[in-house]
């Protein structure tokens, strides 16, 4: 693609939203009908989406606001980049995104304590939930492992508010899962959330592949997801700033992640006020 030296520069543009793909004339905005891709505006509902559908314009499972063909297209361009070539194995760049790891605490006392149905039904509710906040909130579901769950807010989907939009889509979290009302959680949830710059894109081979980030920044928001106490959202100063949090308004507390020493803002599940109201 003119204007990119490589791959992944023209990844990396296109994750920060500034690719030239992104600004291109949208023809499929006059096919009906809505909700339709945030980036291609393809429609997802017949009729429109019975033509475009084999064409690979449908709902990305990751993040059903755009569809599956606009990476596809982006991939392409990356290809056409001097250093690209049919078997270049970087598909992904470097960007600036916010990160939100959650999980159960005390999962494997739980399974112990209730029927195995019981307990399927229980996480199967806490994934549903989960994916349904999250893309609200534009944020990629990057996984589902065990009792956790992984999500990128990143710059082409949340536009520059990514740290807020993943602040408030923790909060929500945990009030969708119960924390601060009076019958207590259903599920007993704590959260982290970074700001930082890792890889972003897609890895594996051709035949076994996922869309995920990697970086230390990934590492500390895992870290930090694990010292929440059950209802918290630990947020890393990074994000807070980002965020345009008042960190008065909150506890602060000094974290041993691994090797890293982080400051971080607990937020619990009692109403707070952010800088996105």
């Amino acid at each position: 693609m003119a204007g990119y030296a490589t791959p992944e520069e023209a990844w990396s543009a296109f994750l920060a939203g500034t690719h030239p793909h992104l600004q291109d004339p949208k023809p499929l905005r006059f096919l009906p009908t809505g909700p339709r891709c945030k980036l291609c505006l393809a429609p997802f509902r017949a009729p429109g989406a019975m033509l475009l559908r084999p064409w690979g314009y449908s709902p990305w499972e990751k993040y059903p606001k755009i569809c599956g063909r606009c990476f596809k297209e982006v991939e392409k361009h990356a290809k056409l980049c001097p250093l690209g070539s049919e078997t270049e194995s970087v598909r992904g760049g470097e960007v600036e995104l916010s990160m939100l790891f959650a999980d159960v605490r005390g999962s494997s006392k739980l399974a112990r304590q209730m029927p195995v149905l019981d307990f399927s039904k229980l996480m199967n509710r806490f994934y549903g939930i989960s994916r349904d906040v999250l893309v609200e909130y534009d944020a990629i579901v990057e996984k589902f492992v065990g009792d956790e769950v992984a999500a990128l807010f990143v710059p082409v989907m949340t536009g520059p508010e990514h740290a807020i939009r993943a602040v408030d889509a923790a909060r929500e979290l945990l009030r969708a899962t119960g924390h601060g009302s009076t019958e207590g959680p259903w599920v007993p949830l704590g959260a982290g959330v970074h700001t930082g710059t890792a890889f972003v894109g897609i890895v594996g081979s051709e035949d076994a592949s996922d869309f995920t980030a990697l970086g230390d920044p990934v590492n500390i928001t895992a870290h930090l997801a694990a010292q929440a106490a059950i209802g918290e959202v630990l947020v890393t100063v990074e994000t807070a700033s980002a965020a345009g949090l008042d960190d008065g308004m909150f506890e602060r507390r000094a974290l041993s992640l691994k090797g890293h020493s982080v400051e971080a803002l607990v937020i619990s599940a009692q109403p707070q006020a952010t800088a996105s109201g």
